[in-house]
């Protein structure tokens, strides 16, 4: 916890590891390295906006083992475990993503929607419109986020919790 002690003021230890590890991540892509690092510390500061307007940035870094201790003892958590693990998340993969630091969360986040959301300008600079860009979008990428928010999609194609994120990458 100690790491994010910092995340409303200067850079933190998990910033700069973070920083790093995405800037190196768009250098692959063939952005410069100016560019990769504005585009990671707008990502990151919008990543940061929004841990402090939901209250998360000071989350323990063992979130996921509480979760899944407090289940047996807290409705709500055991309602809020049940609805994932009724969409196949597994407790390997609430410690895996609960676990990591929220800065880290929310930059796979912010990483997804940048993906998505590059493709949606692309295929409407080849001339589709916002609907057919859309469904191109939803055609390559897997949607991540609440199972529940149908303004992306119902049924099958609703979002997946982004607990399952890793395993269905790997």
């Amino acid at each position: 916890m100690g790491l994010l002690k910092n995340i409303f003021g200067r850079s933190s230890t998990i910033e700069k590891q973070i920083e790093k590890l995405y800037v190196q991540m768009y250098r692959r892509r063939g952005f410069s390295f100016c560019k990769a690092r504005d585009n990671v510390r707008t990502m990151l500061e919008q990543a940061k906006k929004d841990a402090q307007k939901e209250g998360t940035g000071n989350l323990p870094q063992n979130f996921g083992d509480i979760l899944l201790e407090r289940e047996a003892t807290d409705e709500k958590i055991k309602s809020m475990l049940a609805k994932l693990m009724k969409d196949g998340v597994t407790d390997k993969d609430i410690k895996l993503w609960w676990n990591m630091q929220d800065l880290e969360r929310r930059m796979i986040q912010q990483e997804d929607f940048m993906s998505r959301f590059a493709l949606f300008l692309k295929l409407r600079e080849d001339g589709l419109d916002e609907k057919e860009a859309a469904k191109g979008v939803a055609k390559r990428f897997l949607i991540f986020g609440d199972p529940d928010d149908t303004t992306l999609g119902s049924g099958e194609d609703r979002p997946l919790p982004y607990e399952l994120k890793d395993r269905i990458n790997i």
